[in-house]
């Protein structure tokens, strides 16, 4: 078993930590090309995602506020530089977050709950 923060970052599969998890830029693969773990069986869900829309829009309101109020640039700075920083900052962060929750559900065998699971 890889370190789930280790596996994330690399982007590589939790139980042996050779295969690739995604399959495209955000997208799991069904299955570990290297120990055929079955990655769709794991339930990520929207959590990353809406997590990180309040974070880093947080962050980057702050970073454009304090730019109109420091440097007053035009608006037309404005529309370049935040769009390619609010992409590239949600997409890596994002992987990252997913690839961290995939791992962290398969060293802690998490499941869905059902209600003929009770003892």
């Amino acid at each position: 078993m890889t370190d789930p923060v280790r596996a994330a970052a690399r982007g590589c599969c939790p139980r042996c930590g050779r295969g690739r998890i995604y399959a495209g830029l955000l997208r799991f693969a069904d299955r570990c090309p290297a120990c055929d773990l079955d990655i769709a069986a794991f339930n990520v869900g929207d959590g990353p995602a809406a997590f990180l829309t309040l974070i880093i829009g947080a962050i980057v309101v702050g970073l454009a506020m304090w730019v109109e109020l420091s440097l007053a640039p035009p608006l037309w700075v404005h529309a370049l530089l935040w769009p390619p920083l609010i992409i590239v900052a949600t997409i890596g962060s994002l992987r990252l977050t997913k690839g961290l929750l995939l791992a962290l559900e398969y060293r802690n065998q998490a499941a869905e709950g059902r209600l003929d699971d009770r003892e």
